[in-house]
Formats: structure tokens, C-alpha cells, sequence
């Protein structure tokens, strides 16, 4: 429309001017106004061009005295009428400063500049808009990473597509100091009682360091995961039965152990439950050793003048090590706070830890370990509980020891229960474990769980912790625990471990949510059947981060 503006212009000044002077004695002025009249009404004026317009042919119309008799003619027509009311209530400078005169050809400029502004503002708006929606698909992407809020402890997670990326881990140090009150030696004891010399050590806690990546995802309705977890010491690793667990070779150019305890998937459904394939920390055991206030400290140092990836914290005083077990194993949903697991684990060894052919030995497994375990979490009047109890099978064949002869092929089945309570009260946990065995030994599985006489050993133990939070920061722990080991029939080895038992003491202080400060007191005391006993003390202080 705005194209043909400029031509109407000049075709209605041309009538204004030339009809007046070359035709006299035709007016011209009805049909003018008829004419504005239907051009506005079709929207090819503006109120202010018509306004301008009407008004000029109106001063034109009435400014010829020799068309006199032709206006008075005209005058008393309807259509005259009308332009002179229009001339009343549309005075020609009505709206505009005195001395400006209308420029039809400046004005369609200036229409023309607004109406290309106006474009030019709304496809601007509109690449915006498809820039904003590009940006959004562009968001949703799955070729996009993007990081989910980050919650304390529990590690980065970045989402990739329809993959979860979690990278989670730990790092700690200690400075610890271990005093060896005196004793005789004992077999198959955990005190450093009997060394004679002090020790002091830059170490790990019963933690080493550890980093874990878990890849998780849903692929038909499956939800599925992958773990590897890798897991470092800071002290010097040495080559013996215990791999990265062996005591340390504190010798120039020495260099760390890396332990790859964790290397599993998992797949299931929330209705059906998640079936784990791989090597994990096994399910007898498991929850004494999460609970274990030491897991952040040191504990019991085990070998503090050499020290391994870890110290032994409370394994071998109050339970018996988990330890991180091949398995195919399946956890249930949770129902009403119910929840059950079961799984068949790679056998372990019959192990003769105490030495001096006090214990028999296997090697040959025809069947698989079995664990299963039964949990029930709930809370009556503010006390939040959780109830664990489980138990482990193994079958163990081919026993050997310097009495049993090769012809016997004697053989072992070992069983085991443990049950176990947690009490959260406002500021206050208790933790309450028992356990109790027969050929499955003391200190790690199978450690000398059967005699050199090839009958199984009892045994049992247990703990109890209390932890109490005095703010949101800082904490004390206070711990006690025992592991028993019986002589089998027949059996009558005095230097054979009877009992291991420590009393622990340790402060937390959360500087942030990362970095936590520890100061711990531990006092260990072992003893054999035939009266040898040792004891020693160990103070440390360290820091252990955990993201």
C-alpha cells in the first residue's frame, strides 16, 4: 500500500490546482471530498493526510471570485454542507505549530522510515525467538554435558544424553604414633605390643585414598550401572600374600599400591529388584564395617613401622573383614522398610595367618561361597532403627597341614551369622554387633578358621559404639570391641590367638563439607590360649576429605 501513496499524492495535488484554473466552470469540490471521503475509508489515507488535503482543497475551492455564482450553486448542495462542517471541526492548523506546511513527500518519508523500523524490529524479534529455541534444543541435546546440583558427599555427576556420570572419592592422611607397652608374642594377634620400638608413620587411616566413576543409565525400562573404583595408598607397597594390603617397604624409590577393589555392574528395576555381576564388598560383614567410626580414622595400626595401604581400625577387634569378593548377587525392592539380598561369591582360601603350621590351609573349591542378608529400617518415637542380621556358607576341600596326611582329603563346611543394630536419637547414634562362626577364623575370612588337625574353629565377637554430636561440625566417637578365637577339639596350641580387643577414642571436626579434621586415642591388647599377651598404644591426627 505504501508504494502507491506517492502517486495518489501527486494525483490529488494536480486535481487541486489544475481543475480550478483550466476548468472554471466546473467545481469540482463535492467530488473531491467524496473522493478523500472513500480513499480514508479504505485505509489509503491517514487521518492527517486526509485532514491536510481536505483542507487545502477547501481554501483552493473558496479563494476564486469569478467561480462566485458556480459556489453559490454549490453551496446549498448536501456535499457542500459537509465540507464546510468538516472546515469547522478540522481547522487546517488544528494539531500543528504555526508556520510548518505540509510536505506530502517528507511526510511518506517519514512513514516509510517508521514502517522499515518497524520491520526491521520485528525480524529482529523473530530471529531472537528462533535464537532463544535453537539454544533450547540445542540444551536438550544428547550431545550436551551438563552437571547436576552438586550434593555434598556425594560426588559430581555430570549428564551426558541419557547417561549419569558420577565421580565420587576420598583422600586422607595421618600422622600417627605408636607406643608398644611390652608382651610376649602372640599368633595370629593384631597388637604391636611385642615389637619393642616406637613407631612413627605419615600413613593411611583404615581407608587408603579412593576414586570411584559410576556410569548410569535406563535403556528399556532397565536401569543399569557400571562402577570402577580405584583405590591408592600414600605409603610404599610390597609384594606378599595381601597384594596392596601387604605391609609397606618404607625403602628409597618405593612406589604406591593401587587397589582395584571395585569392578561390578548392576541392572534391574525398581518392581523386580537389581542384580549386581562383578567384584564388590561382600554382603556378611558389610554393614559392621560401614558403620564403623573408624572407617575415617585409624583405629588399630597393624604394622605402623611399615605401613600398608591401610591400617586394620576395628577387622580382627569386633568383626571380621568384608572384604571386596567376586559375586553375582541380587538386592530386593524395599518393602514397608524391608529389604533382602542373596549371591554366590568366589571361595576363598582356608589362610594359615598365625603361622608355624598352627592352622591347615585349602585351595580347591567345588562349589561357590553363599552370603544372604535381611535388613529392616524403621522409627518408633523419633528413635530412627535399622536391624541387619545375614550369614555366609562355604564349603572348603582338599585341607592340608603338616598333620594331616595327604590321603585324608579332609574337608570343611564353614557357616557364620552376624546380627546388628543402628539407634539414631537427635544428636546421638549407637551402634550394637555381634557375630559369631564356626571355621571361619578371626581377623579376614578364613584366617585361621581351621586347626592343623583339620576340625573347625569357633569363634565370635562384637562391638559396641557411641557417637554424639555436639553441633552441626564437631563430634565425639567412643568404641569397644573384641574378636574371640576357639581352639578346636583336640586342639591345644598355646601360643594361637585367644583374643584381640581395643578401646578407641576419636574427635571430628568438619571444617566444610569437604575437609574433616581427626584427633584419635587407640589402645589394643592381644592374647593366646597359653597366657602370652601384648598391648600397645597409638595416638594420630590427620585430615580425610571426602567429595
Amino acid at each position: 500500500m505504501a508504494h502507491k501513496k506517492p502517486f495518489l499524492f501527486s494525483t490529488l495535488l494536480a486535481a487541486s490546482v489544475c481543475f480550478p484554473l483550466a476548468c472554471p466552470s466546473i467545481v469540482l469540490a463535492d467530488d473531491y471530498s467524496d473522493l478523500l471521503d472513500i480513499l480514508r475509508a479504505k485505509g489509503s489515507l491517514t487521518q492527517h493526510e486526509y485532514d491536510t488535503l481536505l483542507s487545502k482543497h477547501i481554501h483552493r475551492a473558496a479563494a476564486p471570485q469569478h467561480v462566485t455564482r458556480t459556489a453559490e450553486h454549490t453551496a446549498a448542495t448536501p456535499s457542500a454542507r459537509r465540507v464546510a462542517a468538516r472546515t469547522t471541526s478540522h481547522p487546517v492548523k488544528a494539531g500543528y505549530e504555526d508556520g510548518i506546511r505540509f510536505d506530502p513527500g517528507q511526510e511518506e518519508s517519514a512513514t516509510l522510515r517508521a514502517q522499515n523500523a518497524a520491520d526491521r524490529a520485528e525480524a529482529s524479534a523473530r530471529s531472537a525467538q528462533q535464537a532463544m529455541l535453537s539454544t533450547q534444543n540445542a540444551l536438550n541435546s544428547s550431545s550436551v554435558v551438563r552437571v547436576a546440583k552438586y550434593v555434598p558427599g556425594k560426588g559430581l555427576t555430570f549428564k551426558a544424553g541419557p547417561v549419569d556420570i558420577n565421580f565420587s572419592g576420598f583422600v586422607n592422611g595421618f600422622y600417627t604414633y605408636n607406643s608398644p607397652a611390652g608382651g610376649r608374642p602372640v599368633a595370629g594377634g593384631v597388637s604391636t605390643g611385642s615389637s619393642g620400638f616406637d613407631s612413627s608413620s605419615v600413613r593411611n587411616g583404615l581407608l587408603p585414598a579412593g576414586f570411584i566413576l559410576k556410569l548410569s543409565t535406563t535403556q528399556s525400562g532397565i536401569d543399569m550401572s557400571a562402577v570402577l573404583g580405584m583405590y591408592p595408598g600414600v605409603n610404599n607397597a610390597k609384594n606378599g600374600a595381601f597384594n596392596a594390603n601387604t605391609g609397606g617397604s618404607p625403602v628409597g624409590l618405593g612406589t604406591a599400591g593401587i587397589d582395584l577393589r571395585q569392578v561390578y555392574v548392576t541392572f534391574g528395576t525398581k518392581e523386580v529388584g537389581t542384580f549386581k555381576v562383578g567384584r564388590d564388598l561382600a554382603i556378611f560383614g558389610s554393614d559392621a564395617i560401614l558403620n564403623d567410626a573408624t572407617l575415617l580414622s585409624v583405629g588399630s595400626t597393624g604394622s605402623n613401622a611399615a605401613p600398608g595401604n591401610t591400617s586394620l581400625g576395628r577387622i580382627g577387634v569386633g568383626y571380621v573383614y568384608a572384604d571386596w569378593i567376586p559375586q553375582i548377587s541380587y538386592v530386593s525392592p524395599t518393602y514397608h522398610g524391608l529389604q533382602g539380598s542373596v549371591g554366590v561369591f568366589q571361595p576363598l582360601d582356608q589362610f594359615n595367618f598365625a603361622g608355624e603350621g598352627l592352622s591347615a590351609e585349602s585351595q580347591q573349591h567345588s562349589s561357590p561361597m553363599v552370603q544372604g542378608k535381611a535388613t529392616y529400617d524403621f522409627a518408633i518415637g523419633g528413635i530412627k532403627t535399622r536391624l541387619w542380621a545375614s550369614f555366609l556358607i562355604q564349603h572348603h576341600q582338599g585341607l592340608t597341614s603338616d598333620t594331616i596326611a595327604e590321603s585324608e582329603h579332609r574337608s570343611a563346611m564353614t557357616e557364620a551369622g552376624e546380627i546388628g543394630a543402628k539407634f539414631t536419637y537427635k544428636n546421638f547414634q549407637g551402634v550394637a554387633y555381634y557375630y559369631r562362626g564356626s571355621g571361619l577364623g578371626t581377623t579376614a575370612l578364613f584366617f585361621d578358621g581351621v586347626a592343623a588337625n583339620g576340625r573347625k574353629r569357633s569363634s565370635e565377637g562384637y562391638y559396641v559404639q557411641a557417637m554424639y554430636n555436639f553441633t552441626k561440625k564437631f563430634k565425639l566417637v567412643g568404641s569397644y570391641g573384641v574378636s574371640n578365637l576357639y581352639q578346636a577339639p583336640g586342639e591345644n596350641d598355646s601360643m594361637l590367638v585367644r583374643r584381640n580387643q581395643s578401646e578407641v577414642g576419636a574427635a571430628y571436626y568438619s571444617l566444610t563439607d569437604w575437609l574433616n579434621l581427626v584427633a584419635e586415642f587407640a589402645h589394643t591388647n592381644s592374647a593366646a590360649h597359653g597366657g602370652n599377651h601384648n598391648s600397645d598404644n597409638s595416638g594420630s591426627g590427620g585430615v580425610i576429605l571426602l567429595f
